[in-house]
């Protein structure tokens, strides 16, 4: 069972209130059914889904639509469920804002009054239109698909006045609005009151955001060392040249030190280096004290190349 089956199996157990009911029927009837004139066809491949709309049709307009369950056997089996309305259907379009005197009409912010009504309605499109990826897939990613370009930019500014980031791009024939910010993500779960989902996501999350802090701080840690080592190749290079030109000589004793050091420790960092020297020596130097030193002793290689 995937993420997205199993999410909306958790927001169809969930009650909700007559108000809601009507906003997310209206969504649901709206961008997935075949209206003609006299029945009103609605195909849903999760069950749990369809039990939903069933029972909604039956509290709102106590009308009881006939289910058809047949099993698809194209690639994997899976059974598909159909629900007719043959009763009332002017009625039940009428009052789910669909339809006025036979035509469709488009859906209108206005349409929408206060903050549950929109939840509702943006859940319902979820329920028929919308998936959500496993976030223990590669990316976090939301979508609701449309196949006209008036409902997918009308869905797309609801989620704006949300706070939703939504982006709105063409698919082949289709319009999708989609989401991927994980945070986002899990604030719509959470809007569309499924703990279990989000508690799945989010401790999916967690696992994923530590995972790629450590593999930073990981390559950090190589970069740094590539770093270190490289540089201490370059000072072993100039202690080298020094000695090559009798010129170890022009230096302090305290900069010496720090030369023969670099030379037992060639891999080692400033800080690493500062330690063993304090430790072996009774010389307490810092990391700037040992940069300065080798401050020194670049200028003095410099010096000597400019003159030759």
């Amino acid at each position: 069972m995937t993420f997205s089956t199993r999410l909306k199996e958790e927001i169809c157990n969930n009650e909700i209130s007559r108000t809601e009911m009507i906003s997310e029927l209206s969504a649901i009837i709206r961008y997935d059914s075949l209206i003609e004139s006299d029945k009103i066809t609605l195909t849903f491949e999760n069950g749990s889904v369809a039990r939903r709309v069933y029972k909604d049709i039956k509290n709102l307009f106590n009308l009881s639509p006939h289910i058809i369950v047949r099993n698809q056997k194209k690639l994997r089996k899976k059974q598909i469920y159909i629900l007719e309305c043959k009763e009332n259907v002017s009625h039940l379009l009428s009052n789910l804002n669909i339809l006025v005197n036979g035509k469709k009409i488009s859906m209108k912010r206005d349409d929408l009054g206060n903050p549950e009504e929109m939840i509702a309605f943006v859940r319902g499109v979820f329920l028929v239109t919308g998936s959500i990826n496993d976030p223990r897939t590669s990316g976090y990613h939301v979508e609701y698909v449309f196949h006209e370009e008036e409902d997918a930019k009308f869905m797309n500014a609801l989620l704006h006045e949300m706070k939703f980031d939504s982006k709105m791009m063409p698919r082949s024939n289709q319009y999708m609005v989609y989401l991927k910010s994980a945070e986002e993500i899990s604030d719509m779960i959470r809007m569309f009151e499924a703990a279990q989902s989000l508690f799945y996501f989010e401790d999916i999350r967690i696992y994923r955001d530590h995972k790629n802090m450590v593999n930073r701080l990981n390559n950090c840690e190589i970069a740094n060392q590539e770093k270190t080592t490289s540089a201490g190749l370059k000072q072993i290079e100039d202690i080298k040249y020094l000695e090559k030109n009798d010129l170890i000589s022009l230096l302090d004793e305290k900069t010496q030190l720090v030369l023969e050091y670099r030379l037992k420790y060639p891999e080692s960092s400033f800080q690493e280096l500062a330690y063993i020297i304090s430790t072996e020596e009774g010389y307490h130097i810092g990391k700037s004290g040992i940069n300065h030193h080798f401050i020194k002793m670049k200028k003095l290689v410099e010096q000597h190349k400019k003159v030759k």
